[in-house]
Formats: structure tokens, sequence, C-alpha cells
């Protein structure tokens, strides 16, 4: 009889957005098709709780906040302390887009879509893993 090995651990679930770590790795602005990559994902990153919290990163500072998925995909996001990140940070970039998202999900190929109104802007996020309980 073989040992039993443990299993690996893997990333979470990918047919629910609650309880993952989604990093932010790029937006694309539609009109001009410019795409942005963001350097540092694990620098952006936000958490959906299935009770209708998040909570999340941008550069420096942490965040808390709500979301909504009736009649669209809705963001209300506060800075626990806003602090001046400085130098290359997004972080003012991505709480405006955060705060202009209205539709959202899971994208099909194990990733997150935010999309601001007219799909105008499109913020894509990977799967960065199980977020803590």
């Amino acid at each position: 009889c073989a040992p039993v090995t443990p299993a690996a651990p893997t990333a979470a679930s990918t047919t629910t957005i609650t309880d993952v770590v989604w990093q932010w790795v790029r937006v694309t602005n539609r009109p001009t098709g410019e795409t942005t990559a963001v350097a540092d994902p694990q620098s952006y990153t936000i958490i959906f709780r299935a009770d209708g919290a998040l909570s999340g990163q941008a550069g420096c500072n942490t965040f808390t906040g709500t979301y909504s998925q009736a009649g669209g995909f809705f963001i209300t996001a506060q800075p626990d302390v806003m602090a001046a990140c400085g130098g290359d940070s997004l972080d003012q970039q991505y709480f405006a887009l955060l705060d202009a998202i209205v539709a959202g999900g899971l994208d099909g190929a194990g990733g997150l879509a935010l999309e601001t109104a007219g799909g105008e802007q499109r913020m894509e996020f990977v799967n960065g893993g199980a977020a803590p309980p």
C-alpha cells in the first residue's frame, strides 16, 4: 500500500470572486487601445467577501469598503489612512478606477475583470491565492 501524500495547496477556486486575493496586473484604455502593466501586482490587491465587504492594498495604503453586484458591479473603497506613496505608485489611479467600476466578474480564464462605464477602462486581475480568513 503506497503512502498517502498530502495534496499540494492550490489557488483558490475561480468559480467565485470571493475569498481570493486578486492582484491588479493591467488596465486597458479601450478608446486609445493603450494598456498599462502594473509593475508590482502584489501591491495592488482586492479581496471580496461573501457578506459584501472588501479589503485590499493600493501601493502603500490599505483600504476597506463594500461592493454590490446588484444591477452591475459597484465598489466603495475607503483608505484606512491615506498616505502619499509617491514615486511610481499607482495608488491614486487604482482608487479612481475602483470608484468608477460599473461591471465585472470572472473573465473565464481564471482571472477577474472590472470595467468602467461603457467598458472604457478594463482592469484585469490574476488570482493571487486564497485570502486569509
